[in-house]
């Protein structure tokens, strides 16, 4: 995506959508991981939707982000269902982490903010180039985005201590399970 930052930010005050996020839709919901909430607080959201929506990258609603070119259409989960999937894996600082449908990171970076290393799997090389822009930008570094199918996760860098899917599925993927420590 094509950002021009300033003239978003003149518009709409993020810091403010971010706690109002966080005091609004997350911890009135049961997500109680103080390390999470700050880093709700910390990313901004907005950087990792495209430009045209990130005056609303705070709603309660899944946010779409898919590219032209990138395929069937494409989501990040609304920030109460990502906070209480990343709050149930129960991760901590040092753990391995791998992120399935990263798309364009936002989940990533949330994990890196709680201390973990993170390879970040995304099937589409649009959402996949995005993701790394976004990451890098940021100074995520204690991330890798990587390019390949969603099913079979990421075995060349496997055990993980935790696995986020993000998406549904209908059954559990074996091949992700045995990529756990």
């Amino acid at each position: 995506f094509i950002r021009d930052w300033n003239a978003v930010h003149r518009l709409t005050d993020f810091a403010a959508a971010r706690a109002f996020m966080v005091q609004g839709q997350v911890r009135t919901n049961d997500v109680t991981d103080p390390l999470l909430t700050d880093a709700m607080l910390e990313v901004p959201r907005e950087r990792f939707v495209p430009p045209a929506n990130a005056d609303i990258a705070y709603l309660d609603r899944d946010m779409p982000v898919s590219c032209a070119d990138s395929g069937p259409m494409r989501y990040l989960l609304k920030p109460l269902l990502l906070a209480k999937l990343i709050q149930a894996a129960e991760i901590k600082p040092g753990d391995r982490v791998l992120d399935v449908g990263c798309a364009t990171g936002y989940a990533a970076a949330l994990v890196t903010q709680l201390g973990a290393t993170v390879l970040a799997l995304e099937e589409t090389p649009a959402l996949a180039r995005n993701a790394t822009a976004n990451l890098t930008g940021l100074g995520f570094t204690q991330v890798k985005v990587v390019t390949g199918p969603l099913r079979n996760g990421w075995a060349d860098a496997a055990p993980y201590d935790a696995i986020i899917v993000e998406g549904r599925t209908e059954n559990v993927p074996e091949q992700l399970v045995r990529q756990l420590v």
